[in-house]
């Protein structure tokens, strides 16, 4: 058996505004190996969000064990999770976050400028085989404001595997997509996840769930439940044969 890649101990997160305390995390706790597909699932105002704000080092928990790779995130300083942070994870957001007046192949570019150890002649080079790892080789050119959404959210998944990192984290990727562009996404992920790369997928969207292979739900800043799922695509392929 692999050693967890995330693996976190009664997780728990409050905020403090004017004095009055707000628990948003009460105890989470799960184990996620290498390789796996995860959706984490909630209504709104469940936790889900923070949640994966503290998977993917962008805030801290209050109170909790948050092991990444086997280390304790909590003996990292802030320049220790910011190089972490560019080493090991990727992000797509629901609003992609691209700079709409740069080119596609630029805002790939940009993580690239913070990793030492790529070289500024290497940056186009890697930027633009990511690109084209999503189907976007005709695209590198146009400006991110000349994109459909669908085009944008595959630009942000390109940005989030330019550094090869181990997990990436996708916060509602299909929320602002058309039926057809959310399933050409999901597709992508899907394949990555078979070329071995670990998915966290965020979702209140059951049909977008379908896609992982294990849920975990959360409520009420509490596991709600946590089960492995039949993905739907292999159940399509496998009525096909």
């Amino acid at each position: 058996m692999s050693k967890p890649i995330i693996q976190v101990v009664d997780l728990k997160k409050d905020y403090t505004n004017e004095e009055v305390i707000t628990s948003v995390l009460r105890g989470v706790s799960f184990v996620i190996n290498p390789g796996e597909f995860v959706a984490i699932m909630g209504p709104s105002g469940s936790g889900k969000s923070t949640l994966m704000h503290i998977l993917g080092l962008l805030d801290r928990a209050t109170v909790g064990d948050y092991l990444l790779k086997g280390g304790n995130v909590k003996d990292l300083t802030d320049e220790a999770l910011a190089e972490t942070r560019l080493r090991t994870i990727g992000f797509i957001f629901q609003a992609f976050n691209l700079l709409p007046r740069q080119s596609a192949l630029e805002n790939v570019k940009l993580p690239l400028v913070y990793n030492r150890e790529v070289n500024i002649t290497a940056r186009a080079a890697k930027a633009q085989a990511a690109l084209e790892a999503v189907g976007l080789g005709h695209r590198l050119n146009f400006l991110a404001n000349q994109l459909s959404g669908g085009e944008k959210q595959r630009v942000a998944i390109a940005r989030a595997l330019v550094n090869d990192p181990d997990i990436i984290f996708a916060d509602e990727p299909t929320g602002n997509l058309d039926s057809k562009s959310g399933e050409a996404v999901m597709e992508i992920l899907e394949k990555l996840n078979d070329s071995g790369k670990t998915i966290i997928l965020v979702t209140h969207e059951k049909d977008t769930a379908e896609h992982a292979k294990r849920v975990i739900k959360i409520r009420d800043g509490m596991l709600a439940g946590d089960e492995m799922v039949e993905n739907r695509r292999l159940a399509k392929d496998g009525l096909q044969k």
